[in-house]
């Protein structure tokens, strides 16, 4: 990806963000530029290992959300989710990787890890460092950023956290929503498939 398509889609980010009109969104996009978040690859190696990778892997998710919103409105018309809701839990969902990768430096082409950074775990620690900033959230909009990692994270917990989890998934749509996006845009929008090998 070019450095002007990057710049693009960082403008493209920043009016989503805006067009919400939540109180301090303007403080989280300055906080996002602190911590190299447009910089930031999305992960070390499996998905957009690369500069800008965390902000391209953002929009994607926004991009797939929306078409499986709107997909399951035809099945279920009674299904609501506000537009404001797909744009703050698609785009925020993975800022806690923002500062894991800033002081982070490529060794033999794989990205390393700074686990210093409010070591909470990932979902919450975006939720936290957006409550922080004083963001405006629904209680939506904060379940499905806690939980979008689903069941790859939630095998490891207790039942209390599988309780959460479970009645998080029926009693908010936007989570699903998220959930499926966050993994349909990283394992099939930015997979290099010719360096998969056939099972």
């Amino acid at each position: 990806m070019n450095s002007y398509s990057l710049k693009e889609m960082k403008g493209n980010f920043c009016k989503l963000l805006r067009s919400t009109g939540r109180q301090h969104v303007g403080a989280v996009i300055a906080e996002l530029e602190r911590l190299g978040f447009f910089e930031a690859p999305a992960s070390r190696r499996d998905h957009n290992p690369f500069v800008g990778g965390l902000l391209v892997h953002s929009m994607n998710v926004y991009r797939v959300a929306l078409e499986i919103y709107h997909d399951m409105r035809c099945l279920d018309p009674d299904l609501e989710v506000s537009d404001d809701n797909l744009i703050i839990a698609s785009l925020l969902h993975d800022i806690c990787k923002a500062p894991r990768y800033l002081h982070s430096t490529q060794k033999n082409g794989v990205w390393e890890k700074n686990y210093e950074y409010l070591p909470v775990g990932h979902g919450e620690k975006s939720v936290i460092m957006l409550l922080r900033l004083g963001l405006e959230m629904t209680e939506s909009e904060i379940l499905a950023i806690r939980w979008h990692m689903g069941p790859w994270q939630i095998a490891l917990h207790n039942e209390e956290m599988q309780e959460d989890y479970r009645r998080a998934t029926l009693s908010c749509p936007l989570l699903p929503i998220i959930e499926a996006a966050d993994k349909l845009a990283a394992q099939i929008l930015e997979v290099k498939r010719s360096n998969l090998q056939t099972i």
